[in-house]
């Protein structure tokens, strides 16, 4: 069993092992060697074990998970990290009020005193990635079911993963975890080292980090200095430890160099990051699903609720501040799910997923022994889309118009320990520790909270899914509604998760009749039993599809043996290469490779909440003030180059062969939205923030000039 173990994984590696292509693949760093001669034909110079090593200092030390979504980097001896704007923008609405906007005006500390705390915020080094999958897939045949396949994997992993807390004495701040990779045919064990002290240091205001907001998202020329600055720090003897006046900046193992040298069209380019998630390897029923359900479902509730908070939002600063943070997450995948679904339409994306699947049926056809392997895979994944259409329509209408939708429902659902514990359930835990974090969730909730806008936006929200919906996927509590008005109207009125007063009286005297009894409590219930009940309808289903897309995927690799594979993002670091460069979107139109500050101006809409220019910047360009940083009299701002990046990536280094900063990864092109189902080798483009135009506006827009001192500069 083991030699055929051995054998079969033999196989499966070199199944993705040669012909590397430098714009296209998320490529794991413990493969790099495979794609070095590659690399160092495109400019790289330096080596895979600069980039990776477990023993030794390497570029992945100065690389970490920003918050829960994003990627940071170090850039100098002291912790100083960068990310994006739109990264950081959740910490910069916290610390802001109408008298202190930071989002409008920006913010600089003078000096590390004046850094900001933010509790729940933290970063993760990565420690190693390690290919356990002879260990975990040993003893699952391919003669189990998927819930015994999964079990036996389970079990394994378990095991691992307790050896590897074991290896690392169980310290809070490592964290370890298996993950699978091409749709389960692999797994790494991750370690992770989390620092929880995460200062805030610097942003320019909206008016330069948010430039052209949702008009320009996923566009190309862009025009925005999508950074912020953090302080990752330590305990005074060294260790990751909870904010304490007491600690001090983090030492770390490395720290990148920025580099204002710029660069060429051509030259090489690498990022390293946190992809979130690609679907690469998706069949042509979960692209028609994408393009006639999903994306159009989302596109539309989220449209109606993004139109309802801007009208509030622009009558209130206060609301401005409280919901700017919800708009931005709500619009940037709605705009995303527009541009992807006419970037499948144009590119034909279902037809080639399509003529992939013929060409693998015929392969299958070839060979008794693939067929009796592979035969079922595509039926595997082809029935269940068919068989849960319904039910999956119903499950994100819930989620988008209600989980995602209704503020009130996610207070309610964080009291559901309390109401657990009032009905006799003391398993969930103390009373006083019950009531405390509620008590901490509430006020987080109620500081960005504006009833009316919930309310309006509830009432749409119920609308809409009652008219979209086939009414046996209701939750019961929508059954006992005559009048959807008065019903929003009746919990506005009298629950106590809308109104903070009412909330914090009740936490100091709970009783289970209140919050048993409570509208919004009841929908809350109901709402969260339908999703779970619709969920359980589906779970045969999905162990089908699940194994169906394992085959699919092993079959694929078995016919392609001359293609370079690589796994789909999961959230695990990942380094793509490319050059930089420009493209043509159609016929007779070229995007050079860089904006400049010149551009920033002529986009300026003086009064327009998104393209007015603060005086001061304007007043740098008509002076053509741009010190070092500027080139022959014009100011980089942004560029082009044909890196893999997805979700994820957002505040990526973009660096150079020599592995010091160019600049910030921030976004994808508008023209190959469809990139995260199938890479368009013509048409993909990463847009990052030059750091030249990032050390300009916090030199001499901001004078935070102490901030480019602790840096190592490369002229």
């Amino acid at each position: 069993m083991t030699k055929k173990i051995s054998i079969i994984f033999l196989a499966f590696t070199l199944l993705f092992s040669i012909n590397a292509k430098a714009d296209e693949g998320m490529w794991l760093l413990t493969m790099l060697n495979k794609n070095y001669d590659d690399m160092k034909a495109k400019g790289f110079k330096l080596t895979p074990e600069d980039i990776y090593s477990v023993n030794n200092t390497s570029v992945k030390d100065a690389i970490v998970i920003f918050g829960r979504g994003c990627t940071g980097e170090i850039v100098s001896a002291e912790g100083l990290l960068l990310t994006n704007h739109h990264c950081g923008y959740g910490q910069i609405q916290e610390h802001s009020t109408v008298a202190h906007d930071y989002l409008k005006h920006g913010f600089w500390a003078e000096n590390k005193e004046a850094e900001l705390p933010n509790p729940g915020l933290s970063v993760k080094f990565l420690v190693k990635m390690e290919d356990v999958s002879f260990d975990i897939l040993k003893n699952v045949t391919d003669k189990m079911t998927e819930s015994e396949r999964e079990a036996g994997i389970k079990e394994a992993i378990d095991k691992l993963t307790k050896k590897a807390q074991k290896e690392y004495k169980m310290e809070d701040s490592y964290l370890t975890l298996v993950k699978p990779f091409f749709n389960s045919n692999a797994y790494y064990l991750i370690v992770y080292q989390e620092y929880k002290d995460v200062r805030f240091v610097g942003a320019p205001p909206s008016s330069i980090g948010k430039y052209g907001h949702d008009t320009d998202n996923w566009m190309w020329p862009r025009h925005t200095a999508d950074f912020s600055i953090f302080r990752v720090y330590m305990s005074p003897d060294g260790k990751p430890a909870e904010y304490s006046p007491d600690n001090i900046p983090y030492k770390p193992k490395h720290f990148l160099p920025v580099s204002i040298k710029g660069y060429e069209k051509g030259d090489f380019t690498m990022i390293m990051g946190f992809p979130g998630r690609t679907n690469r390897y998706m069949t042509s029923f979960g692209v028609d699903q994408t393009l006639e359900s999903s994306n159009p479902n989302r596109i539309k509730i989220r449209g109606k609720k993004q139109e309802l908070m801007m009208e509030d939002m622009k009558a209130d600063p206060k609301v401005n501040i409280q919901y700017a943070s919800k708009f931005s997450r709500s619009s940037n995948y709605w705009k995303y799910s527009i541009g992807q679904n006419k970037g499948l339409k144009k590119l034909n994306v279902l037809k080639k997923k399509k003529e992939l699947e013929k060409r693998f049926t015929k392969w299958l056809a070839s060979d008794k022994n693939k067929t009796e392997k592979y035969g079922k895979a595509l039926d595997l994944i082809k029935n269940p889309y068919n068989d849960k259409k319904e039910i999956a329509y119903a499950q994100q209408y819930i989620v988008e118009c209600f989980i995602y939708g209704t503020e009130y429902l996610s207070l309610a659902k964080k009291s559901k320990n309390l109401f657990e514990y009032l009905s006799g359930n003391d398993a969930v835990g103390k009373k006083e520790d019950i009531i405390k974090n509620l008590q901490k969730n509430a006020d987080k909730f109620f500081k960005d909270y504006n009833a009316p806008t919930d309310k309006k936006v509830s009432l749409a929200m119920l609308q809409m899914f009652t008219e979209d919906v086939d009414k046996k996927y209701f939750p019961d509590f929508i059954n006992n509604i005559d009048d959807y008005e008065k019903y929003i109207n009746d919990i506005f009125a009298n629950s106590i998760f809308v109104d903070k007063t009412k909330f914090d009286k009740f936490l100091k005297d709970p009783k289970l009749d209140i919050i048993k009894n409570d509208p919004a409590y009841i929908a809350f219930q109901t709402t969260f039993a339908k999703y779970g009940e619709l969920k359980s309808q589906t779970a045969e289903l999905d162990e089908k599809m699940a194994r169906g897309k394992r085959l699919y995927l092993a079959g694929l690799m078995e016919m392609d043996k001359t293609k370079f594979f690589y796994p789909d993002a999961n959230f695990t670091m990942r380094l793509t290469y490319g050059t930089v460069g420009n493209y043509s979107p159609k016929d007779g139109v070229i995007y050079e490779h860089q904006t400049t500050l010149k551009g920033v101006i002529e986009k300026h809409i003086p009064g327009d909440w998104e393209f007015n220019l603060p005086q001061k910047l304007i007043d740098l360009y008509n002076a053509k003030d741009y010190g070092k940083y500027g080139v022959n009299g014009t100011m980089p701002v942004c560029f082009t180059s044909n890196n893999d990046i997805t979700g994820g990536n957002s505040g990526s280094p973009i660096m150079n062969a020599n592995g010091e900063l160019l600049g910030l990864a921030f976004d994808g092109n508008w023209e190959a939205m469809s990139g995260d189902i199938a890479f368009e080798t013509e048409l993909q483009k990463t847009i990052s923030v030059d750091i030249r135009y990032v050390l300009f506006i916090i030199d001499k827009y901001a004078g935070a000039t102490h901030l480019i001192e602790e840096m190592k500069i490369v002229e």
